[in-house]
């Protein structure tokens, strides 16, 4: 029986960043990416779109929507502080900042930011008690996680797919 091809050691010569659209501070992030001079080029697609769902079949996508995801041009997937120290290791100005995040007391530190930023997010939204609702229909209801609530599931009777 054949095994997995693995992308370890392959290099990376193009990004695809997933971001979630409905985050400030994702869209302010993805704003950033795009004025910085970069040495590998990154392409920035809405995490859980269709356009997402097309070029990346086999990854979870619900995932994505939780913990920034970029994806190499031969299959690499990082997550999370992973994927923002790749992220980083592609722009110039930045290479030798993600080298250092790279070590074992650098990844202590991307984590951390990883982790502050989720918690930031998670305080947006659930401002007002609400949860976070996506336009796409999905929504995080604390204490439930990540439910569908369609057009018509107000109510909670919708019809499923």
């Amino acid at each position: 029986m054949a095994s997995a091809p693995t992308t370890a050691g392959v290099p990376v010569r193009r990004l695809t960043v997933l971001y979630d659209a409905e985050c400030s501070l994702c869209t302010h992030v993805r704003d950033w990416l795009l004025r910085q001079p970069r040495l590998v080029p990154l392409e920035l697609v809405p995490a859980g779109s269709e356009e997402a769902r097309r070029r990346f079949p086999g990854l979870d996508h619900s995932v994505t929507l939780d913990e920034v995801t970029a994806v190499g041009d031969a299959g690499q997937v990082f997550r999370g502080a992973a994927a923002w120290i790749v992220v980083l290791w592609a722009l110039r100005e930045h290479r030798a900042l993600a080298h250092r995040l790279s070590t074992p007391t650098g990844a202590w530190l991307a984590r951390g930011a990883v982790l502050a930023a989720a918690k930031w997010r998670g305080g947006q939204r659930q401002r007002g008690g609400t949860g976070y609702r996506r336009a796409d229909g999905w929504a995080y209801e604390p204490g439930r996680g990540w439910i569908y609530i369609g057009p018509g599931c107000d109510d909670g009777t919708c019809a499923t797919r």
